[in-house]
């Protein structure tokens, strides 16, 4: 599937979709590399270290499988093959950690293979990416649970 990849990352959330009960309809990436012995991650936006590449899927796009390969290449530059969906993970932060601008979320995470890392990317002024094991990525997404579950699910080598 060809992607349309510009260097433009798409920011608000005015294009969100939304499920029945409200809550926003995220989808990510579990990113390995071919021999499955490590991860991709990146550095979280905010404050909160290393996560998994993800974000809303939005009105514009057909599936969550293509809002998740375009969260790809925004957040961490890479073209990558979709090669199982990892189902849905529902939100796991504790209700006082949610208010209107942050909303209960729905999580799709697919695992993927990275095709091709790109030197430049649309938020590559923002986020770096590292490839690690299992472990050290269940370190960083320990306080993410929904996260740990998407990495949990894929064939990742433990």
């Amino acid at each position: 599937m060809a992607q349309n990849r510009t260097m433009e990352a798409r920011t608000g959330r005015k294009n969100q979709r939304y499920g029945s009960k409200g809550e926003r309809l995220v989808a990510g990436v579990v990113p390995l590399s071919a021999d499955k012995t490590k991860v991709l991650m990146i550095q979280s936006a905010g404050p909160g270290g290393w996560v998994l590449p993800k974000g809303g899927w939005e009105t514009d796009e057909a599936t969550a499988q293509q809002a998740a390969c375009r969260e790809a290449w925004e957040e961490a530059g890479v073209i990558c093959s979709v090669h199982r969906d990892l189902g849905l993970i529902p939100d796991m932060r504790p209700s006082n950690a949610l208010t209107p601008s942050v909303p209960k979320a729905s999580y799709q995470f697919f695992e993927v293979t990275v095709d091709k890392e790109e030197t430049e990317w649309p938020e590559k002024h923002k986020r770096q990416r590292k490839w690690v094991s299992y472990t050290q990525a269940a370190t960083a997404l320990a306080n993410r649970p929904e996260l740990l579950e998407a990495l949990n699910r894929s064939s990742l080598q433990r």
